[in-house]
């Protein structure tokens, strides 16, 4: 079974920080996932074969992401 998520960060306020956080992460995407930066929003799509591993990936992705926001706002201070 093929499953496929995107996972969309849309805030006009916040498209900064989105940007750098999802440029931050891209060199960690694995061959199922890949990220698209617009100007309205980030969207990073992955792709599995089994509900365990896009809960795994979508986990750790969130987690890196949260941490790259915090620093990424600190930076901005």
């Amino acid at each position: 079974m093929k499953i496929s998520t995107v996972i969309e960060f849309k805030d006009e306020g916040a498209m900064q920080v989105a940007k750098r956080v999802a440029n931050s992460l891209a060199p960690d995407n694995m061959t199922n996932m890949h990220t698209e930066i617009k100007n309205e929003s980030v969207c990073i799509y992955i792709y599995t074969e089994k509900i365990t591993s896009l809960i795994a990936t979508v986990d750790d992705l969130l987690m890196n992401a949260k941490i790259a926001e915090e620093i990424a706002e600190d930076l901005e201070e």
